[in-house]
């Protein structure tokens, strides 16, 4: 979409944030710092209302994440609705509440695909990277899985503290018999963005990383797919945001707000539609947060007048935000923003080895008192 306000497609991708609930404490968990202070979650009732809004306008695959979704009782209430309804459904868990007696109540509701998440290969940088003792629990969640037919989807997010022991978690997702294995350098938003010192890994962590992530692909061929994120930070262009805001995702919240992307509520100014008050179809089309940066006629320059901007559409408004104070500035991660000695800075900061640097910021684990402690003092990314 350019110059003049197209009509967007269908939400063809609903991301359904059942719940901020959640037994870990990731350091990098993309859920709002702030979550301890959002509202009621949606009911049983809102939720079946959102599946077929949401499918009535066109929506094709829901994923149902959090938090931890399994916390959920009605979880698999809502997926015999959303496969009744035509869905692709997958369930995004750390594995915590999977019991058997659920993973068949899910088999039979129709669940088509299971991503489980794991934090390392071992137990001791899983637990600690977790703050819970979950290791065990996910091998054998992981079992479970493969034991009932869905596709075997390990994900486990890539950063400075485990990225060099990224061939041990490619030799688990082998042994677990995983059919796909997602490492996913963390992107630095939410509890990832306060962590960021801690978490951002050097370019020869990353450059060691590519290598043996390629060794691997080339050893395994088609057993296991491994797809390998690289972070924003040591790129030279921005992704294309969500491709494109409000394009192609649509992300409901757990206390029914809605969203073009799940962190999009850090931006100030723009009012998100609830869903408790707005249909799916209103939200998607008709609403000013959802319109906001839609097209191109927000621009500023270098994005507007720049011959690449349709491949990134300027890159990710959240991003924007963060590194420069306005969400409608070029993304600094691009090398032609303004900004983009602020990610200059970040990266070289991540060449210090941990031993050489003068000051060492405490990991920020997520949990509900830190949520309130970091809003409180006006923190919150």
């Amino acid at each position: 979409m350019s110059g003049a306000l197209a009509t967007p497609g269908p939400p063809l991708w609903l991301l359904a944030e059942l719940t901020y609930r959640c037994p870990l404490h990731c350091v990098f968990c993309y859920n709002p710092v702030n979550f301890a202070k959002v509202g009621p979650e949606l009911s049983t009732d809102d939720w079946l209302r959102v599946l077929r809004e949401a499918r009535a306008a066109g929506s094709v695959q829901c994923g149902f994440s959090g938090g931890e979704p399994m916390l959920r009782d009605d979880l698999e209430v809502l997926v015999t609705e959303a496969h009744r309804l035509g869905f692709y459904t997958n369930l995004l868990t750390s594995g915590v509440g999977l019991t058997e007696a659920r993973a068949a109540a899910l088999k039979l509701a129709g669940l088509d695909h299971i991503q489980l998440s794991f934090q390392d290969s071992t137990r001791e940088l899983n637990d600690f990277l977790s703050h819970t003792k979950t290791f065990d629990l996910k091998r054998r969640t992981a079992r479970m899985i493969k034991a009932n037919g869905w596709p075997m989807v390990l994900n486990c997010v890539i950063h400075r503290l485990n990225i060099d022991y990224i061939e041990q978690i490619i030799e688990l997702a082998v042994e677990l018999g995983a059919e796909y294995l997602e490492l996913a350098n963390s992107q630095y938003y939410s509890w990832a963005e306060l962590n960021r010192d801690g978490l951002l890994p050097s370019r020869e962590q990353l450059e060691r990383a590519e290598r043996v992530t390629n060794a691997w692909r080339d050893k395994l061929g088609n057993q296991l797919r491994i797809f390998f994120v690289v972070p924003d930070y040591y790129e030279t262009r921005p992704k294309k945001c969500m491709n494109g805001w409000g394009n192609v995702f649509l992300t409901i919240t757990p206390d029914g707000t809605a969203l073009p992307c799940h962190t999009a509520k850090m931006i100030p100014g723009l009012d998100f539609p609830n869903v408790r008050e707005m249909s799916i179809q209103d939200v998607w089309y008709a609403s000013p947060g959802f319109n906001h940066f839609r097209g191109d006629r927000w621009m500023k320059d270098p994005c507007r007048t720049c011959p690449e901007k349709e491949k990134d559409l300027g890159g990710c408004r959240c991003q924007a935000f963060m590194l420069t104070g306005d969400a409608a500035n070029a993304d600094a991660v691009c090398d032609k923003s303004p900004a983009h000695h602020r990610v200059q800075e970040a990266v070289a900061y991540a060449q210090i080895p941990d031993a050489q640097r003068s000051v060492v910021k405490p990991l920020v684990f997520r949990d509900p008192k830190a949520s309130h402690r970091l809003t409180d003092s006006n923190t919150e990314a």
